[in-house]
């Protein structure tokens, strides 16, 4: 929901119906990305409409068989031009079916009024967050390069709107933007990105040209999740391993001691021990730097052996940051009396768009090359009990639990959490297919994807399967579907291998409802220590 700048109009964002009502309780499909992440979508658009704040009827300024932001993106998918005259918006209008593997959304406007909308942006890649500079005379974007991918770097392009020529506000250093805002004043943007475990807050000088000179680092460790900003301050939402998030103001004089605006978790952090997360580095595939947190036990004794624990994150184009989690938080783990080691290998986000780039078309190659120099640097560790390993991931990263254990025996217990398992199976019914066919070379049927499938899908070596698994997958997750995980425990108790699996029927790719993830917790952390035990 956003208000025109003028004051006058506001527009929002509605689910509207299309085609034609059955009485049967059934889902009627006629065209592809028909559901999405844990909802379905078969006759379902997202429009955006306009409403005079004065009163009057909503207008509807985005018809058609078509969304308008792109399903679960709306936010920073609609404004205002500066002048109030205009509605622009972020919409795929490429067509049916082909939304589902094309990642082409355009920036589009459209009178206030109502009319034809015109295509701002030529990219054949994405382009998202359209914002102005106050003087209207620039538009800046995020956008990608390459069309299909959707874990490419995310370049600021700006254009100048009487002419319609575009630059790129800046080529180095290699940041990929998660998020930015203009400044009132036009002087300045500010945005997110990630870089080597965190995520800092950025300053970017503007001038009158629309030109921009070097990003300028404005915040220190932890991890950057929101933020608003002036022509000398910046509010912004931070956490860290250790910390829940809280607002913090900064001027450029104390970039280094920010102000804490909000305490909201002091009164029982001060009653809860933590280690200090450790940030190390070890030599992966080919010799190059991967880095991986370390997170020791409370009470840490050095002169005790402890179980480890590896965590693996999904994505496999995300990472483990400086950052509080309220599902996969590392210290929480860390609590149960075990080493905690969290790796960032190939593929992990802020190192890099080349080091992002070496996961595709390799999800077992130089990866796995990199968790396994972080698994035998940490089991050297005095402190580390080498006998009791053990671990756990989601969403890529279960697929990576899905290959260890059926390629070693090392782990005593592990936890796969909506895990790739099938991935062929998978590619035929994920709903987002740009990014099974970039990842894997083609369409399911191409010669190269098949060749993808062969190599590296973990159920061709369920033969191998001995490791005790705790599987949980989940019947609203469209991402990976729930029978990935079904297919991997069946596999697990045909062999004779302790498993369990826990499937819920209200949650899809994550465990997000309170009672839910209670459940989650209790369960995942009672199979390791059943298998860790000291």
């Amino acid at each position: 929901m956003v208000f025109s700048p003028d004051g006058a109009m506001l527009a929002f964002v509605s689910d509207v119906k299309q085609g034609t009502e059955t009485p049967s309780n059934v889902h009627l499909l006629n065209r592809l990305l028909y559901r999405h992440w844990d909802e379905w979508r078969e006759n379902i658009r997202h429009h955006v409409f306009v409403l005079p704040v004065a009163g009057g009827e909503p207008r509807d300024l985005t018809p058609g068989d078509f969304d308008s932001p792109p399903a679960q993106q709306e936010d920073g998918g609609v404004t205002f031009t500066p002048d109030s005259k205009e509605l622009v918006f972020v919409s795929n209008r490429e067509g049916n079916d082909k939304e589902a593997w094309t990642t082409n959304n355009d920036v589009w406007s459209v009178p206030v009024t109502g009319g034809t909308a015109k295509k701002l942006t030529p990219n054949p890649a994405a382009d998202m967050q359209p914002a102005f500079t106050r003087d209207g005379k620039y538009m800046i974007v995020r956008a990608q390069r390459r069309p299909g991918f959707e874990s490419d770097r995310w370049y600021l392009d700006i254009y100048d709107r009487a002419t319609g020529t575009k630059r790129t506000l800046f080529e180095s250093p290699d940041l990929s933007v998660s998020d930015f805002k203009v400044a009132p004043d036009g002087s300045a943007i500010a945005f997110i990105a990630s870089s080597k475990g965190e995520d800092h807050l950025y300053r970017l000088p503007l001038d009158s040209g629309g030109a921009a000179g070097a990003p300028q680092q404005a915040t220190k460790g932890g991890a950057v999740s929101a933020f608003d900003f002036g022509p000398n301050f910046a509010i912004y939402l931070k956490s860290s391993l250790t910390a829940p998030a809280e607002i913090f103001r900064a001027t450029r004089d104390t970039m280094d001691t920010p102000q804490p605006l909000t305490r909201e978790n002091e009164s029982w952090l001060k009653d809860v021990t933590f280690q200090k997360p450790e940030s190390l580095t070890v030599a992966g595939a080919g010799g190059t730097p991967v880095q991986y947190w370390l997170i020791k036990p409370p009470n840490f004794d050095a002169s005790k052996k402890y179980p480890v624990v590896f965590l693996i994150h999904g994505g496999p184009q995300g990472a483990w940051g400086d950052a509080w989690s309220y599902r996969w938080n590392p210290s929480l783990w860390a609590a149960q009396g075990w080493v905690v080691a969290a790796p960032n290998p190939r593929g992990s986000t802020g190192f890099g768009q080349k080091f992002v780039d070496e996961i595709t078309m390799d999800w077992a190659g130089k990866v796995m090359t990199d968790m396994d120099a972080v698994f035998n640097a940490v089991v050297k560790l005095p402190y580390v009990d080498a006998t009791k390993q053990g671990i756990a991931g989601a969403s890529y990263g279960g697929y990576a639990v899905n290959w260890q254990i059926t390629h070693t025996d090392r782990f005593k217990a592990a936890v796969s959490h909506d895990g790739l398992f099938n991935l062929e199976s998978m590619a035929y019914a994920t709903e987002e297919l740009w990014f099974s066919e970039y990842e894997f070379g083609g369409v399911p049927t191409s010669a190269t994807a098949r060749e993808q499938f062969m190599k590296l899908s973990p159920h061709r070596a369920a033969q191998n399967l001995k490791t005790p698994t705790l599987v949980i997958t989940n019947q609203l997750d469209f991402r990976v579907p729930v029978d990935q995980g079904l297919q991997l425990f069946t596999a697990l108790r045909r062999r004779g291998v302790p498993a369990q699996a826990l499937v819920f029927e209200d949650e899809g790719h994550w465990v997000l409802k309170a009672l839910n993830s209670k459940l989650w917790h209790e369960t995942v952390f009672a199979w390791m220590s059943k298998y860790l035990a000291n």
